[in-house]
């Protein structure tokens, strides 16, 4: 029997090595001819060009070590995901961090006491005869300045934009019949930079005095348990403006009074709590709402329709002198304010509002209506 590899009819006589091919150590694999320089072109190449010549070159084929392919893999997936992140931190339309820079909210809520009784009456006799006769209604009396201009880092469309925003907010948190009756204050919350978002959702949820939680500071809602709306028409008057704070912010500043016509409602035994002596059934009385906000706005908040509340200064009345973080509690129609006075102010707190601040209401800007109910 033949061995492996031998022709049919045996090894050739003659063959040196006692029959054994002096080729037969080199193994003509396909690596081998695919290496190989030199190709031999076909018959149907070598009759269609008359020089072709009978053999063409073949572009050497480089083939690298199993573990120098290995390495040149891991560098090229380490320059791909290197650029990947290079890419992503340089991409000019890379979105800002929520909340980068947002200052905290400071505020103070100044009740101001009557000198007596309050004045009630029909909402419009005492819109008619109070120092609000002249302001408009709604958020038509929250205007933009007549002449705005560019600032050295921002556009006139900037500007505009900023106090547009300011003007929003004072509409949904100091008019909007929903947030005034301890509704759903989303809308105010979707206004608010993000970095803010922490500080007014605890100071809706546990409110307290101390000038940073007090949700008085943020909006305008009364104790809906004690006191309504008599007249859905808020009287308005004050002032926008807006100013250039740096090269990246730009300031706003809101200075406004709000007129509300109020009632009572509920058990007059919780009206009695808060000042002295029973709402006069049926009758309507004005409560006064002074707010001098600070707005800072950057170039993130612009483009995200955000603004940040830094400051709020309120004052209100008629009310007793009283703590007033979470809701204001007005003094109705013929009721007083009492004797009660501001607890104690220590002059060694280094708090930046003081809450036991209370002022007095000048009897000049309660209303005198031409049928008074008493």
């Amino acid at each position: 029997m033949s061995g492996r590899g031998d022709p049919p009819e045996g090894t050739p006589d003659g063959a040196p090595g006692g029959g054994e091919d002096e080729y037969r150590s080199m193994v003509f694999d396909e690596s081998f001819i695919r290496a190989a320089r030199l190709q031999e072109n076909s018959a149907d190449e070598r009759l269609g060009e008359h020089h072709a010549p009978a053999v063409r070159p073949r572009r050497p084929w480089v083939r690298l070590p199993g573990s120098r392919q290995a390495l040149l893999l891991v560098l090229l997936i380490v320059i791909a995901f290197g650029t990947a992140i290079y890419m992503g931190v340089r991409h000019p339309y890379k979105a800002a961090e929520p909340g980068l820079g947002a200052q905290p909210l400071r505020s103070s809520v100044v009740p101001l006491t009557p000198p007596g009784a309050v004045p009630g009456g029909a909402p419009g006799d005492l819109y008619a005869h109070s120092p609000a006769a002249h302001f408009r209604v709604g958020a038509a009396g929250v205007t933009l300045p007549a002449n705005t201009a560019r600032t050295p880092h921002f556009s006139g469309g900037q500007v505009v934009e900023a106090l547009r925003l300011a003007k929003e907010y004072l509409i949904r948190s100091s008019i909007d019949p929903a947030t005034l009756t301890g509704g759903n204050v989303r809308s105010v919350r979707l206004l608010l930079d993000t970095g803010q978002l922490d500080q007014f959702d605890r100071s809706m949820a546990r409110p307290v005095d101390d000038g940073r939680h007090a949700a008085t500071g943020w909006l305008i809602r009364f104790d809906h348990g004690t006191t309504a709306l008599a007249d859905r028409n808020v009287r308005v008057d004050g002032t926008l403006g807006a100013s250039e704070s740096g090269p990246d912010s730009l300031d706003v500043t809101a200075d406004y009074t709000f007129v509300y016509a109020v009632r009572a409602t509920g058990g007059a035994d919780q009206h009695a709590a808060h000042g002295t002596g029973k709402p006069v059934p049926g009758a309507s009385s004005l409560f006064t709402v002074r707010r001098e906000i600070h707005f800072r706005l950057d170039r993130a908040d612009l483009a995200d329709h955000r603004l940040e509340v830094t400051q709020s200064s309120l004052q209100a009345g008629p009310m007793a002198c009283a703590p007033q973080a979470d809701v204001l509690r007005p003094l109705l129609a013929g009721q007083h304010a009492g004797d009660a006075r501001p607890a104690g102010t220590d002059p060694y707190s280094r708090q930046w509002a003081n809450p036991s601040l209370c002022g007095r209401l000048a009897a000049t800007s309660q209303p005198t209506p031409s049928h008074p109910i008493r």
